[in-house]
């Protein structure tokens, strides 16, 4: 756990957060600042900053988070969303912890391509 990290401390449980679902590998929890009807984000309960840490031994949970956040979608009454992960600062990642993006609700064409 890093500690100057906002989803290690939400991850902890010393962070309130509104949270959808939580195990002992992945935790989510709506965003703060939505940008669709239905806006969760899905983390490992593991520090990784970005996709570039990940390992082999990152696989099992690497697939859980894509399980885990078409199970929060649904659950949400959402059968069509969009999952989407920035790695690093150039592709827009700001929290530094890796992290999906689940939305649903309201997307345009355009961001159905």
């Amino acid at each position: 756990m890093d500690q100057n990290c906002i989803f290690c401390r939400i991850a902890a449980g010393t962070m309130p957060a509104k949270e959808l679902y939580r195990d002992d590998e992945v935790v989510v929890f709506n965003d703060i600042n939505p940008q669709a009807p239905f806006h969760a984000l899905v983390i490992p309960v593991k520090h990784l900053a970005t996709l570039n840490e990940a390992e082999a031994v990152d696989q099992a949970v690497l697939g859980k988070l894509m399980l885990v956040a078409k199970q929060v979608a649904n659950a949400a009454g959402y059968p069509d969303y969009k999952v989407q992960m920035n790695c690093g600062k150039g592709a827009g990642q700001i929290v530094f912890h890796i992290h999906l993006h689940v939305l649903a609700g309201r997307m345009s064409h355009k961001e159905v391509g």
